[in-house]
């Protein structure tokens, strides 16, 4: 049971309020969930780690096995030897990789999905995203995160940094609880103003440092009129050791704000900073970002939605910038990765007229997962298929219509994959995901919940 339900006894040691009413139905996990698993016989395995396999991916072919024990990844190799007790699962014809790790989310933002189609961001801001976050109650906020999360892990994703707006505790709590039953890795980029920055520390320390698959960032809007809670939060990011998460130059007009110059006054331009878009970015920018090693989110597909522009990825990567991928919430209208990496990959091609062009294939399948792992300093733990690292993973069945036949199973994987060709997901070693299905989830009441609090929402 505390296998296959991890959190549930940390998250009432955190002292969650009683969400009985508002979450699925629990099931006793099936015996074996969290026990040793052994993966038998993978056709490709793309590790990301070029000391385990061969090239740039770590790529490893034809009967590879993966041994999964204690939450880590045990060992990579052929004819490997089941350990008594241990789950084997056939992977033959299937392709292993690292769980998907999203760096930009606001996933309550599932309440507003589809919706200012026709707007552009500061439009959409407006008659969305700010007329909206009101109306969400605490109960509400916990279907909602739920949905999305779950939607999230069955497509792959087994890490995401949720980008969370100025929120009540108690809603905060709601909203935690949402990810943790959801069994995703996260990151909990909690901002509020200057006057509120105590809720964070609070947040913190109540709820999220006795979680195992959780973590925090301060996040912060940039620019100099914001200087004084900018300021604030970084301080606070700083005491707490932990990285500060700003939108940084999503929209033209951002300029006029000099966001760049906030985060280079209050000293927050290192690599304890992720900036989500960072499309608008003179070439000095783009320099700089590189000398001072800040991250980058490239969020292309929400970039597209609402007109933002085309981020300079490939000045970006001459300039040895850490860059990953995220899907920025109701704006990316998906939690398809492979969708997002073929439009990370696409944009750059279409606007430069050169196939070569960064990312290429490659380049795109380590940023969806050890580069974005390497921008929130977690790739020692996560990331990659190296053993001593946590057993987040994800199995891949191209035996679809979609992916068949197999040409080339790497550009396949970001050209051709869809959620649907997700077949497994561990997280922690823990199986989320078994034959194209959520473990223990009853997605029709997942769905049942999301459709009650949106019907709040309208008539709020």
């Amino acid at each position: 049971m505390l296998a296959g339900l991890g959190t549930v006894p940390l998250a009432a040691a955190a002292g969650f309020p009683d969400l009985d009413r508002d979450r699925s139905p629990r099931p006793v996990a099936a015996p074996g969930h969290g026990r040793t698993t052994l993966l038998r016989g993978a056709d490709l395995v793309l590790t990301m780690d070029p000391k385990v396999g061969a090239g740039p991916l770590g790529q490893l072919d034809n009967g590879v096995d993966l041994l999964l024990r204690d939450g880590t990844i045990a060992a990579v190799g052929r004819g490997l030897d089941a350990p008594a007790g241990a789950r084997v699962l056939d992977a033959r014809g299937k392709i292993v990789l690292p769980g998907f790790v999203d760096l930009h989310n606001h996933l309550w933002q599932s309440s507003i999905r589809g919706g200012c189609s026709g707007e552009d961001l500061n439009g959409w801001l407006s008659d969305c995203n700010r007329a909206v976050l009101p109306k969400i109650g605490a109960q509400d906020m916990y279907r909602f995160v739920h949905l999305a999360a779950l939607d999230a892990l069955q497509a792959g994703v087994t890490t995401v940094v949720d980008w969370v707006h100025p929120i009540p505790y108690d809603t905060s709590e709601r909203y935690i609880r949402a990810l943790d039953d959801a069994g995703l890795r996260f990151v909990y980029a909690s901002t509020q103003r200057a006057a509120d920055a105590h809720l964070i520390l609070k947040v913190k320390k109540d709820l999220l440092d006795r979680l195992p698959l959780a973590s925090v960032q301060v996040a912060a809007h940039a620019g100099m009129s914001q200087l004084t809670d900018l300021r604030t939060l970084h301080e606070l990011a700083r005491d707490l050791g932990v990285m500060l998460n700003s939108h940084v130059l999503e929209n033209r007009d951002d300029r006029k704000d000099d966001p760049i110059r906030s985060l280079r006054e209050i000293g927050a331009f290192g690599p304890d900073l992720l900036m989500n878009h960072a499309i608008h970015l003179t070439d000095e920018e783009i320099a700089l970002t590189g000398e001072h090693d800040v991250r980058v989110a490239h969020c292309p597909l929400s970039n597209m939605r609402l007109a933002s522009g085309i981020c300079p990825l490939p000045a970006l990567h001459a300039h040895r910038v850490r860059a990953g991928l995220g899907h920025d919430g109701g704006t990316n209208d998906t939690s398809d990765m492979f969708n997002l990496m073929k439009a990370a990959v696409g944009l750059q091609r279409a606007r430069h007229e050169d196939a070569g062009i960064h990312p290429t294939i490659p380049a795109v399948l380590r940023m969806a997962t050890l580069g974005g792992a390497e921008c929130i300093g977690m790739a020692d733990r996560v990331g990659s298929l190296t053993p001593g690292k946590r057993a987040d993973v994800v199995v891949l069945d191209p035996g679809t219509l979609n992916f068949a036949p197999r040409f080339d199973w790497t550009g396949q994987i970001v050209l051709n994959g869809q959620p649907p060709n997700v077949s497994e997901v561990f997280v922690d070693g823990r199986l989320r995901k078994h034959r194209g299905e959520l473990v223990d989830v009853d997605t029709e009441h997942v769905v049942h919940e999301a459709e009650l609090a949106a019907a709040h929402i309208r008539t709020a």
